[in-house]
């Protein structure tokens, strides 16, 4: 049973502490909130033991009656692995100031750099290579997405090159700070945009170029997908490839799943926790292939597809599943994933 500290008790940080929990070969040691909030009573609820950062923000939960089992060192002689989910940067700091003096395994989030840890992580692509590392990160929602489709076709296909628009959401649901609120806006404005990159460090012989936009919604990103194929293709062999591949769906317009906000109302329709989509979501009449390029058109739900790859990285790094199609199909279980 793995003892797993979670640190950062926000957006991806609590959807990570209840799919661990889920799982039978996991504990959740103990959360970690910086201050009081409706998340951290939620937390305690839950039946999470909940922890501090600094004992300088002790007494602020205890002014309003939030219990505190701790701080995050307290928490960290606990556990055998720790999830860091706190804001970008600021795991690269973790790492140094916290974890590498403790000598405890750590996982991180895309918003931290390549360069901080020894691997990228996505459980499809890179599992293997992944094994018995103290630090590797999961890849942002965007490029977790990119390497699950982009990955089944590779290996069904060949990819000789990759050309994708990322339409990205302004903000999350739960954001009210953040916009734009008319506007289109490149993001970044220079092309290639950073996304390409960070696929090829899971994928690193994809030639890919990407271009990004933020646009004023806060359900989900879309990718507008093009390749060029390194082997003829038809599209019900493409079709077959992702209808046979893990953590990808199709959805089809044709049942009036024709939007973000349709397929979110389809994750609502699932029952899951917090509506959460963890699978990427493909339009089935997008895809196409003329001559020897593919085109399709797919939808992430940024809250949650990293979720399952934690939980997968967890096992991977601690080595209590060294094969990763045994510890993707228990997680999916779990989840409740629909394949």
């Amino acid at each position: 049973m793995i003892r797993v500290a979670i640190n950062g008790y926000g957006t991806i940080g609590k959807r990570v502490a209840d799919a661990a929990a889920l799982q039978d070969d996991m504990k959740v040691a103990g959360v970690v909130k910086t201050r009081p909030s409706f998340e951290a009573r939620i937390a305690v609820k839950k039946g999470f033991r909940l922890f501090t950062n600094t004992k300088d923000n002790i007494p602020a939960f205890n002014a309003v009656g939030i219990k505190i089992s701790g701080t995050l060192d307290d928490l960290l002689k606990e556990s055998d692995i720790v999830v860091d989910c706190t804001p970008g940067k600021v795991g690269a700091e973790n790492k140094e100031k916290i974890y590498m003096p403790r000598k405890i395994k750590a996982i991180f989030q895309g918003g931290e750099k390549a360069k901080t840890v020894e691997a990228s992580f996505n459980a499809l692509c890179n599992y293997a290579s992944c094994l018995g590392k103290n630090y590797i990160r999961v890849v942002s929602c965007n490029t977790t997405g990119l390497c699950r489709t982009l990955g089944t076709i590779d290996r069904a296909f060949g990819i000789k090159k990759a050309r994708v628009t990322l339409v990205r959401r302004g903000a999350d649901p739960a954001d009210a700070d953040t916009g734009p609120i008319n506007a289109i806006v490149p993001d970044p404005a220079e092309v290639p945009s950073h996304h390409g990159p960070d696929v090829k460090t899971i994928l690193p012989n994809i030639d890919i170029i990407t271009s990004a936009m933020v646009v004023p919604t806060t359900l989900m990103h879309v990718h507008s997908v093009g390749i060029t194929l390194s082997r003829p293709a038809t599209r019900e062999e493409v079709i077959s490839a992702f209808q046979n591949a893990s953590r990808i769906i199709l959805v089809s317009a044709a049942d009036g799943i024709d939007s973000t906000a349709k397929v979110m109302e389809y994750a609502r329709e699932l029952g899951r926790p917090r509506s959460d989509l963890y699978e990427i979501a493909i339009w089935k009449e997008s895809i196409n292939v003329i001559g020897d390029e593919l085109f399709w058109t797919q939808a992430v739900h940024q809250e949650s597809d990293v979720v399952p790859e934690n939980i997968d990285a967890i096992r991977a790094v601690t080595g209590i599943e060294k094969d990763a199609h045994k510890s993707i199909a228990k997680t999916n279980k779990n989840l409740g994933m629909i394949k």
